[in-house]
């Protein structure tokens, strides 16, 4: 049976709680052991450490546990993996232990970018495709200085692999196109799944909110509007909408702007709210308190469009959605919304109960992606390399 190699080193140096970390902890979580064998490679300091795909589990889960302020996560990680007590080898052996290599999240690292070079010289190497945004969102992505040339590496990488699993056919689109990946090479799309943990076990109280609430989760990046987004509900506001908004999501790294208008709208009695580095369990709580997801702007994927909708709350969506797209007139609805102007007139139609008794009554559970699907798909990308 294949023996493959993940690489997580990118994961324990930078340990945070995003779409890709969730991938990568739902990867290992569902990692189908009848297909081939698998070990996640991190470093130690007497070499690399090889954890089984359920100590991956529980190390990629810390990203996502409610943690106090200051509190260092890579610290965390860190002694997780000294309590694991995995087995460690030198790094000379990893070639002769494994028969294929992937790369499953984003990494700019010298040493995981060299370590995959080499690699790809000695055995069949793939990864996982996920967007091309700071090609074509640059704007919202600030690179630290020198690191441009491993920014460029990476994305080589990603044009020559031997196996591509793509999140979505926009994705595919994005890196044959932009990125000239040559189509004889083995590129796949396999959609990460929206039911994380009990999502598939809950049931849905029926009651809607009084004023609706409108919820909108992930990191405020500007291709991801919530500017828009805020502009847009204070002009419902200002024209009568008695509403909430909830933003949940950690602060912008590019544009301190977006930060400090959504903190000004917090303290104007207009009923907007933003939690900052919310758990799991409180985002499973507020996605099933609220009436509608708001997904706007440009994502990569989604997939708390897909947790949402697991979760019996509906998705209004706009913009560069795939996951929305996926579920389009499944419990996704897609709004014009480009536009503060448009959102407004959006919210303000959407508040309305019956309407929303309607979108949700759309919502089929059972089209949406499983993490077990997904986990499967990458996992036959990296036997075809």
């Amino acid at each position: 049976m294949t023996h493959i190699g993940i690489d997580i080193e990118q994961f324990t140096r930078d340990p945070y709680g995003s779409g890709i970390q969730r991938v990568l902890a739902e990867l290992a979580r569902h990692w189908p052991s009848g297909l081939a064998t698998a070990e996640f490679v991190v470093p130690v300091d007497r070499g690399f450490g090889l954890l089984t795909p359920d100590q991956a589990a529980q190390l990629l889960d810390l990203a996502f546990e409610q943690r106090q302020d200051g509190q260092d996560l890579r610290e965390r990680v860190a002694r997780q993996i000294a309590e694991a007590n995995p087995v460690v080898v030198r790094p000379g052996d990893l070639l002769s232990i494994f028969d294929s290599w992937l790369l499953p999240e984003v990494s700019y690292l010298p040493s995981v970018l060299e370590r995959f070079t080499t690699f790809s010289r000695c055995m069949p190497t793939a990864m996982i495709g996920y967007d091309v945004l700071p090609m074509s969102e640059p704007a919202n992505y600030r690179f630290a200085p020198g690191t441009a040339a491993w920014v460029s590496e990476y994305f080589r990488h990603l044009a020559t692999a031997d196996a591509v699993a793509c999140i979505s056919e926009h994705s595919r689109q994005e890196i044959m196109g932009r990125l000239r990946r040559n189509p004889v090479l083995i590129t796949s799309v396999v959609h990460p799944g929206g039911d994380h943990g009990e999502h598939d076990r809950v049931t849905r109280d029926e009651r809607l909110n009084s004023p609706p609430m409108f919820l909108r989760v992930g990191t405020l990046e500007a291709r991801k509007h919530p500017r828009e987004i805020l502009a847009a509900f204070r002009t419902a506001s200002d024209d009568g909408l008695k509403a909430e908004l909830v933003f949940v999501g950690a602060p912008s790294a590019s544009d301190e702007a977006i930060n400090q208008d959504l903190m000004r709208a917090t303290t104007e009695g207009i009923g907007v709210t933003w939690s900052q580095g919310a758990s799991d369990d409180e985002v499973q709580r507020l996605i099933q308190r609220a009436d509608a997801f708001l997904s706007i702007g440009v994502e990569g994927y989604g997939i708390p469009v897909l947790e949402a909708l697991k979760l019996g709350t509906p998705v209004l969506y706009d913009g560069i959605q795939p996951a929305a797209e996926l579920l389009e007139g499944r419990g996704a609805r897609h709004i014009e919304a480009m536009s503060p102007g448009d959102l407004s007139r959006a919210l303000a139609y959407w508040s309305e109960g019956d309407r929303l008794r309607v979108l949700r009554s759309e919502i089929e559970l059972n089209s949406v992606p499983t993490w077990a699907d997904y986990a499967e798909g990458v996992v036959r990308t990296c036997l075809r390399a």
